[in-house]
């Protein structure tokens, strides 16, 4: 993730991935369930562990990207914090 971001905020994009996180996560739900309860053909049930499978390595790209993307949004609150404190510096200094 070392690349610059120039569309949406940080914010916005962690807003997007859990959401994106939350949907991958119900559809594995729904998948498991199927795999449980329904009589499947081989092929039927090879297709679902597919599929599963498949959610599964989605899920853990998004926590991935999230994790990284959160990282990313503690450094740049603590850059605000820091141009903030240096700002209330200045002003302290400049009307002394």
């Amino acid at each position: 993730m070392g690349r610059r971001r120039a569309g949406p905020s940080v914010a916005r994009e962690i807003d997007g991935l859990e959401e994106k996180l939350a949907r991958c996560r119900q559809s594995m739900e729904e998948v498991d369930l199927k795999l449980r309860r329904e009589k499947l053909s081989p092929e039927g049930r090879k297709s679902l562990e597919r599929e599963r499978n498949l959610l599964m390595t989605k899920a853990d790209n998004y926590e991935k990207e999230l994790s990284a993307l959160r990282k990313e949004n503690r450094k740049n609150a603590a850059l605000a914090v820091a141009m903030a404190l240096l700002i209330a510096l200045i002003y302290a200094c400049w009307t002394m």
